[in-house]
Formats: C-alpha cells, structure tokens, sequence
C-alpha cells in the first residue's frame, strides 16, 4: 500500500527523493542556506539602518556553490528567483571581493569608498553616501555645463539645424520649437492645445507645460520676425535679386491675394528661393495697385534697388503693372540692359494657353471620358467589373486615373491611360446597363491625334523641370522643338489636325513673335551651347528675313550687358584699390598731441594702387570673346561630365577663367522664366509638372 502510494506521489518529489538527483550532492547544513540566501535576496529595498550596513555578508562562498549545483537541475521555473537590483543606489556602486576572504563589500564608482553589505542587503547607507559623495557632485555638474550631440536623421532637411544641446530641459526652447513646428506644417495654433498632444509631450518630458493658442500665436509672431530679421540681413549682401508674382483668388472669402517670391545665388553659388510677402490686393485691381504693392513690398525688404527682372503671367493689367514699375526703377537707374530684360513673361502660362487651346477641340470627348474614369471608379464592383474585362484582353495597365482640370498635362495625362482602355470601354457598356457615355472609336481617333501633338509639351515640361529649380538656359531648345512641331502639323492632311494646330499656332506667334532677349542670352551662358544655340534655333522660330536681325540683337544685348558688368567690376576694383593708400602702415600719434596723427604711404602701396587700377580698367581681353573663341563644352573635354544633364550654374561656380562673367552668368540663369515657383505657393496639394498654372 505504501508503496503503491510511492510510485503515485508527484515526479517532482521523486526526482527530489531520488538519489540520483544532484540536490543530495549538497549535505543538509548547506541546503539549509538556499532558503537562507533566497530570503536575503528580498532584502535590495530602502530599509534598515547604517548599523546593518557594517554587517558582513558571510554567505556569498555558499551562494555561489548552490548556484553552481542547481544550474542544471531543471527546477529553475520552480524556484523562488533571485530579485534584480532596482535601486538607484546601484547606478553609482558595484559588488567587489575584498582581502583574501573575498569579502563582498559594495564600493562606490567615484571614490571608491567601501560598505559591508547586510544580510537584508539594504541600501540606505549607500543612498546616504550617494548624495554626499563629492566627486560624483562634481560629475554632475560637469555633465549639467557639457553640450551634448543629437545627430540628425539621414533624411534631415534641416542642415543648418543646430545639433547641440546642453542636456538641460528649457520650456522657452520647447516653445519655440512647437511654433516652428505650426508654421512649418500650417497647423492651427488650437493644435496645442489637443490633450494628446499634451500627453504625448509630457510622457517624454515630464518638465512640459501646457500653452494654449494665444501663446502658441505669439510665439509664430516671434518666429516669424525673427526669420524676417534673418533674410533681411541675407538680402544686405545680393546685388540682383529677382521676381515672381502671382495673383490668387480665395473661393470662399472672394479675397484676392498677391505672392511676391524673391530668387537669387547666394555667396555659395546656390539658387535660393523665398516667399517675401502675401499682399491682400482689393477690386478693382488695376496695374497701378499692382505696381503700388510690389513696390511697398520691395522698400520693406530694402531691395529696390537691387531689382533684376520680374516674371508674371500674360494678364494686362501685369502688363501695365510692369511699365510703371520700369519707369520708376529706370528713373532712378537701377535695371540693367536699359530695362530690355525687365519683364519676363512666363513660359509656361504661354504653353499652358496653347494646349488649351487645343484641348478645347476635343471638349466634350474631354468631359466624356473624364465622366467614364469617376463612374468605373464610383464603387468597388464597377472598379472589379472593368479590371476583369482587363484581365481577359491580357493588357499591361491596370487601373484608370483621374485628373485636375485646372492641369492640362495631368488631363493629358489621363488622356493617354484612357487610350490604353479603349477596347475595354465598349466590353464594359455590354455588362453595366447604366454606363450610357461610352467614347466612340471616331472619339478615340480624335484623342490619340491631340495627344501625339501634346506630347512635346508635354516632355518639354518634363525637361524644364527635370530639377526642382530649372535655370533659365533649358527653356530655348524645348521652345524650339514645339515650334518645329506645328510648323509640320499646320498643313496637315488631315482636317481636324490642320484647324488644331493652326490655332495653336496664332498663339505661339502672338507672345513669340518678337525676340525673346532673356531665353535667348541664358541658352548663350550655357558652355554646351554658346551662341551655336542661338544660330541653330532661329531660323526654325522665325521667318527667314528675320533671322539675322533677331541674331543682331540678341548679340549687342549680350554685349551691352557685359559692359555694364565690366563697369561695375572696374568701379568695386578702384574702390576696394584705394584702400592700399594706407598699405600696411599704421598711424603713430606724436609725443605732443596724442590726439594728432600721420599716415604714411610707402612707394610700393603707390606703384601697387596704380597697377591694381591700371589691370581693372584695361583688361587684358573681352572675356565674351574668349568666351566664344574657346568652342563648345563636349563630353570629350571632361569624360566625367554628364554633358545632357550638365548644372550649367555649377560649371561657371567651377571655372577659374573667368572673372566678370561668371557673375553675369549667375544673375541671368537665377532669372525664373516660369510663375511656378509664386503659383505653388497657392497649392495645398503635390505639384503636378511646370505647367500648373491655375489662374
């Protein structure tokens, strides 16, 4: 019967009872001591007094047997565990074996100072001597004064941001930084004052205090005329700064508003582009308000003087607009070229008016079409219906996009996917009684010719703003190749094609009929091209009587210009030369007036002012000429240039040739010949190609 109940009693028993088993290695008095050291484990709390802690600990020999023994027993997920250190005492101290009983003792990192650990392991003597230990007071106060390094993301936009920080927290900082935060992501200043964010912010920084909107948009105000004072000080050291202006109407205020955008190349040849002001311009709005708000904007800034260009759309009143202001800075000579490059209209408002025009050919195919994508994409079932027609005809493309209207080449764009489809439309209408506005294959026909002709501009576009800021000297080539294509369209065959194009046409002729200086001297700047570009485009954008009279004058306007520029580099040289009058010398103060003094001027300070004024007015050569003379920048100049996709404003940033016309090439390619950059300003969305123009 015993025995019966023997063999019935838990495996965990036996495997105690059972000889075999590693416990009964150990003798009784020993095993007696695990319970001993688990109890003292429990003992790494805040208790106990400074007499416990002189005790020693004479069980650590026998703890490190146990352990040692019971590694392998398999009884670890049923024994009572060892408790971890969690005081904060034992941030600063550490368990050592001392004298040649190996006591543990606890010794402190910093001075190394010495405590006989108890039987309960307490740590009050410990916290005692960590508050009072003084060169752990001294690290603290090193550590509180010593800057730290928060290295930025691999992604970060900021690279001037300051990585530094003092370890400390400081709410006027945090402030800031959360103002920046809403202006750079155009948050409501209410947002601060959400309780998640809140959370959010005190669970990472305990010290946080909440601040409510009235704060939050003081602090933007502060930001921002902190910023202002910043680019006002950046815009002290730009001689040419130029212009983009847009005008944007508000759908639900009806207010009307103007974006002054300012662009130059800063002292490390980089283009740079800033916002400068949002005008509220009120009705009627006629040139001469336009005029008034540009220039009050540009006295603001203190750039009035410095005004290169400025590129608007093709609306009149910019047009009048710009000749007051013209008149104003050519009173008080301040535009360069006599005012000839003063207005710049935008490219890309003129393409975006052709294309419209020809689109209008097509505008109910257009709306047709346009009807057809938004009902397959209304719901799921209509979206799976189609694409299982899809799958059958085995096509590539999957799926039908929608576009902005406001956009031709995101409407082309639809357009050319839609193409794609055109078998599946009519399959579609056999299956969905209720699509009732399906194109016709005449439909189609008409579609796939409009966008074989849009397709230039529509990789003009592409190429222009191949780079998130085109320079100036891209768009004469991509000009040039849309004309070559009407040129061979106008007397198509084909009537709808001929009657298209014609129309396109007359607007082409009516905003480039006439020499386009600016386009035309930036292509010439570009080392690839040279005034080769100007010989080869024109004959294709003018008629033949007018091709070596436009050639004339793009070439006395460039020359007219470099003059000016020689001039500007001879008056800073003879200035900047007067300064070596004084060579070296300093005064000396007479020993009977220390208020008197003598300057003294060496024979080489003279010879060296007069060789310094004679290089600068008489140079050697005309740089344009040299500029000519030395061919065209080929791939076989330098095999590590990309030649197609060459930074032209970085070649001239590079070449060492040169001294006066590098600083012509940089103003002039900085030159936007596009609105874009003021017309996305308006755009809460992506920007779609260079052609968005919206107005």
């Amino acid at each position: 019967m015993d025995t019966s109940n023997q063999e019935q009693s838990s495996p965990i028993i036996r495997s105690v009872g059972d000889s075999a088993s590693p416990v009964n290695i150990i003798d009784k008095g020993i095993a007696v001591n695990i319970d001993e050291e688990l109890e003292f484990s429990l003992g790494d709390e805040e208790l106990g007094s400074e007499d416990e802690a002189l005790e020693g600990d004479t069980h650590a020999t026998t703890q490190t047997i146990v352990e040692e023994a019971a590694a392998d027993d398999g009884l670890d997920a049923f024994r009572k565990k060892k408790r971890q250190k969690k005081s904060v005492a034992w941030d600063d101290f550490k368990d050592v074996e001392v004298g040649h009983q190996k006591t543990l003792m606890s010794e402190c990192i910093h001075c190394h100072a010495k405590f006989k650990k108890t039987k309960t392991s307490t740590t009050s003597s410990l916290l005692r001597h960590r508050k009072s230990c003084a060169i752990r007071l001294q690290k603290l106060k090193k550590a509180t004064q010593q800057t730290k390094i928060n290295f930025p993301s691999a992604d970060s936009a900021e690279a001037s941001q300051t990585y530094l920080h003092s370890g400390t927290f400081d709410m006027a900082a945090m402030r800031e930084a959360t103002a920046e935060w809403v202006l750079m992501h155009e948050h409501p200043f209410s947002i601060v004052e959400e309780e998640g964010f809140n959370l959010m912010q005190k669970r990472g920084m305990p010290e946080w205090q909440r601040i409510n909107r009235t704060m939050n948009k003081n602090d933007c105000t502060s930001v921002y005329e902190r910023e202002k004072t910043k680019l006002k000080n950046q815009l002290k050291k730009v001689k040419k700064i130029s212009l983009t202006t847009d005008l944007w109407k508000s759908k639900n205020q009806k207010n009307e508003y103007m974006v002054v955008t300012g662009h130059w190349i800063d002292s490390n040849w980089r283009l740079q582009k800033r916002v400068l002001n949002f005008v509220h311009v009120p009705p009627p709005r006629r040139g001469i308000q336009i005029a008034d708000a540009i220039f009050k904007c540009l006295t603001d800034w203190g750039i009035e003087s410095k005004i290169y260009t400025i590129s608007v759309d093709n609306a009149s009143n910019n047009d009048s607009a710009l000749r007051c202001l013209k008149d104003t800075f050519s009173r008080n000579k301040c535009l360069l070229a006599k005012g000839k490059l003063f207005h710049v209209r935008c490219c890309a408002h003129i393409l975006n008016l052709m294309v419209q025009d020809g689109l209008s050919r097509i505008k109910e195919i257009v709306d047709t079409i346009r009807d057809s994508v938004e009902f397959i994409n209304k719901t799921d079932g209509r979206r799976l219906q189609f694409a299982e027609i899809v799958r059958q005809l085995q096509l590539p493309e999957k799926m039908l996009i929608y576009d902005c209207k406001t956009r031709w080449n995101s409407t082309y764009e639809m357009l050319t996917c839609a193409l794609k489809f055109q078998d599946v439309f009519p399959r579609y209408r056999d299956r969905e009684p209720n699509y009732d506005f399906c194109p016709t294959t005449e439909d189609w026909e008409k579609v796939s010719k409009v966008c074989d002709i849009l397709k230039a501009f529509w990789t003009a576009t592409h190429v222009i703003s191949g780079s998130d800021y085109p320079t100036a000297n891209l768009y004469l080539n991509e000009v040039c190749r849309i004309k070559v294509l009407l040129d061979s369209k106008v007397d198509d065959e084909d009537d709808f094609v001929r009657s298209m194009v014609q129309k396109m046409k007359l607007k082409f002729d009516k905003y480039w009929g006439e020499c386009n200086l600016l386009m035309s001297i930036a292509a010439i700047l570009d080392p690839r091209c040279k005034m080769r570009v100007i010989n080869y485009c024109f004959p294709l954008l003018y008629l033949p009587h007018e091709v070596q009279s436009n050639i004339g004058k793009v070439r006395q306007a460039l020359y007219d210009l470099y003059d000016e520029y020689v001039e500007i580099h001879v008056s800073g040289q003879s200035g900047s030369s007067s300064q070596l009058l004084i060579g070296s010398d300093h005064p000396t103060k007479s020993s009977s007036s220390a208020s008197s003094s003598v300057s003294h001027v060496s024979g080489m300070s003279e010879f060296l002012t007069h060789i310094a004024t004679v290089e600068s007015v008489q140079p050697v050569k005309n740089e344009l000429d040299t500029y000519f003379e030395d061919g065209l920048l080929t791939a076989a100049d330098d095999s590590t240039i990309d030649i197609v996709n060459l930074d032209a404003l970085k070649w001239w940033k590079d070449t060492t040739k040169y001294k006066i016309l590098p600083k012509m090439a940089a103003d002039i390619l900085a030159i936007p010949i596009s609105t874009v950059a003021s017309e996305a300003t308006f755009s809460a969305g992506t920007r779609i190609g260079v052609v968005s123009y919206t107005g």
